[in-house]
Order: structure tokens, then sequence, then C-alpha cells
């Protein structure tokens, strides 16, 4: 899986599926029918879909993840930084922090994170 960014509909369908796995597909298509009104038809070709672009697989009937939900999400994050901030972790924390300030505990829990990924000198 590379850049692989999902849409809304995508990533609601996906959550279910993370929240389920394993889940058969017959199952699915009963959720997704109640949680998103569609047909079974839709609930397959979305599935196909992301079994093609390498996140999920459905063996047997049954649906799970090749991409776990965390796995996802720090993939994107990452992307996100490096497409939009160059790269640099510092210019995307100081627009995200956007001239609010930092509770203590919150600066705390960065120094901390911080510490525990910084590079061996």
């Amino acid at each position: 899986m590379n850049r692989c960014r999902l849409g809304k509909s995508e990533k609601k369908f996906a959550e279910l599926i993370w929240q389920r796995e394993p889940i058969g597909s017959g199952q699915l298509v009963k959720l997704c029918a109640s949680e998103m009104g569609w047909k079974k038809s839709t609930t397959y070709t979305v599935l196909k879909n992301l079994c093609t672009k390498g996140i999920f697989q459905n063996k047997n009937a049954v649906v799970s993840s090749l991409i776990k939900k965390n796995e996802y999400y720090e993939r994107q994050s990452r992307h996100f930084v490096e497409d939009d901030f160059g790269g640099s972790l510092p210019k995307f924390l100081a627009a995200f922090i956007g001239g609010k300030k930092l509770s203590e505990c919150q600066a705390e829990e960065l120094k901390k994170l911080i510490d525990e990924h910084r590079e061996d000198s």
C-alpha cells in the first residue's frame, strides 16, 4: 500500500471492518446495508477496490485487514507531513499549534514523545 487515501465512505467502510475483523462477507453486506444504506453490489465493489489497494483481503468469504488501522493512519500522517510541510515535523507542529498555548500536561507529553523517539547521538 503506497499513498492510498480513502474517501469519506471508504473510511467509514474500513472502520466497520477494522472494528469487527475478521468478518464474514455476508455479514459485512448486512452491516453496510444497515449502517450505510448500501446495496450488496456497492459493498462488494468498495471491498474489491480496497482489496486491490492492499488494505483488506477477502479469503473464503472472510474479510480481514492486510494493513491495521494504526498502521494506515501512521502512514497517512507521515505522508501529510512530507507532502504539506516538506517532511518537517517542527513546521507541522508550529502550524498545528497556531499560536495557542500548550497546557503543562500537553508540553510534558510532547517532551516525553520526543525523548522516546530521539535518535541516539
